[in-house]
């Protein structure tokens, strides 16, 4: 890091805000900070572990602003919590032998589908089930189980799913949803960035550089989505779903190869 130009630590910074503010409103942040870490020369799986310093650290940004806006049921979203940072486990367990190729292509689908199913209902993302989302089913608990299956496979689009079984599965608006859904990344990361540091794969001058960008845009998309409300989350989610989906497809990759 000592010998990096200065327009590049800038670049982390507001990569960092980018992810933190994209990620606060609804996912997969790390196909902006993931790329540039490696492409600053840190192997992928240092890459990985240090863009985890970052995700730490907006996400208790993100909880602390929710929190003081009272938008967060903070015993609920413990209880939904656990079951996620269980399947986060057996997913990181297994990990080792999946093919993330197929695994990309499969997410990217999934998010296509999200995206009808977000346009097509557009009330049940604005509105969620409203008081009938306190009294949570046995089924909410399992989808979060399988939404952290898929968060200890791959990090990237986690943030998507969490928001599919919150608003669609367990009925919360999407304001609170995204509150939530904060609390829950918070828990499976801080057992991913032990993993990490266990293994001596986290670069703390980069990642900590990385993180006061995305503390400050976590802050900045918190009070946002209070203040704007559902419609405008759900505009930022349909974006992010987009361009996530692309990705996960290998379009921009194609598009990039013919120009």
């Amino acid at each position: 890091m000592s010998g990096m130009e200065w327009y590049l630590l800038v670049a982390v910074v507001l990569a960092g805000f980018a992810a933190g503010f994209i990620n606060t409103l609804a996912g997969s942040g790390s196909l902006l900070t993931l790329p540039l870490l490696i492409y600053l020369g840190l192997p992928a799986n240092v890459a990985n572990g240090t863009n985890r310093v970052g995700i730490l650290l907006q996400n208790v940004a993100g909880v602390v602003e929710f929190r003081r806006q009272k938008v967060l049921p903070l015993r609920v979203g413990l209880a939904l919590a656990a079951p996620a940072v269980i399947g986060s486990l057996i997913g990181a367990g297994i990990a080792v032998n999946l093919d993330e190729q197929t695994m990309r292509r499969a997410i990217g689908a999934i998010m296509v589908l999200m995206l009808v199913i977000m346009m097509w209902r557009p009330e049940r993302w604005l509105r969620g089930r409203g008081e009938e989302a306190a009294r949570l089913r046995w089924h909410d608990f399992l989808l979060l189980l399988l939404v952290g299956v898929y968060g200890g496979f791959i990090q990237a689009g986690v943030g998507i799913l969490l928001l599919g079984a919150l608003v669609l599965g367990a009925g919360y608006d999407l304001v609170r949803a995204n509150a939530i859904k904060v609390l829950v990344v918070l828990a499976f990361t801080i057992s991913a960035l032990g993993v990490f540091l266990a293994n001596g794969q986290v670069q703390w001058g980069v990642g900590l550089l990385l993180a006061i960008g995305s503390v400050s845009g976590a802050w900045v998309a918190a009070r946002m989505a209070v203040r704007r409300g559902a419609g405008f989350v759900r505009w930022v989610v349909a974006v992010v779903i987009v361009a996530s989906a692309l990705d996960m497809l290998g379009v921009w990759r194609y598009l990039s190869r013919l120009l």
